[in-house]
């Protein structure tokens, strides 16, 4: 049987947002091991959405934003983006580097290496969680990065999201250090079978 995820029960949309939920607190972990800092996490915002959506997400197409996008593979195959507006990118580099929060200079060739980074250990905790919780083998592939307008990231995705699925599981963290909060947005776009295979693996259909 193949579920469209429009007809997901509520019953199943409630277990893929506690995924979300499980895997930002676990991306909130791996960002204060990587920082050396406490940081704290709002309650994730999670919803199943069109893609078409995404960039109203971002703050609309126009909007200047990094995007981090790895390929899944495995049991179940499909993408996982991070997706940030540049401004937080910037503070999670400055952060990370030991730079002066407010410092907006252009990215650099090791500040683009760093936020490739960031983007692999948040992905990948999002990815270990839903393992953990499918029992499922789940593999990212090395992550490509991307600084441009969300309009123009999203639209050459777009067109491989559209061989996978026009829905995605999008899910909105918002990571505080102190005075400073860092609101970054995972997109999860299983293939359609993927789909079943995650809810089966959940126990949430037979």
């Amino acid at each position: 049987m193949t579920i469209s995820i429009e007809k997901l029960n509520e019953l199943q949309l409630d277990v893929l947002k506690e995924i979300g939920n499980i895997g930002a607190g676990n991306a909130a972990t791996a960002l204060a091991k990587l920082l050396n800092k406490k940081v704290d996490m709002a309650v994730p915002k999670v919803q199943i959405l069109e893609f078409k959506k995404v960039p109203d997400l971002l703050g609309g197409a126009d909007n200047l934003v990094v995007g981090i996008l790895l390929n899944i593979t495995g049991d179940i195959n499909g993408y996982i983006m991070f997706m940030l507006e540049q401004k937080y990118a910037r503070i999670l580099v400055n952060m990370l580097m030991g730079k002066e929060l407010k410092d907006i200079c252009e990215f650099s060739e090791m500040d683009i290496s760093a936020l490739k980074e960031i983007g692999n250990i948040l992905a990948g905790s999002y990815l270990s969680s839903l393992s953990s919780l499918t029992m499922l083998n789940i593999f990212p592939s090395i992550p490509d990065l991307t600084v441009d307008m969300a309009g123009a990231i999203l639209s050459v995705p777009a067109i491989e999201f559209g061989k996978v699925g026009d829905t995605v599981l999008f899910i909105e963290t918002a990571f505080l250090e102190h005075d400073y909060a860092v609101v970054g947005n995972f997109f999860l776009i299983p293939d359609v079978e993927s789909y079943d295979i995650l809810l089966k693996a959940l126990g949430v259909i037979s």
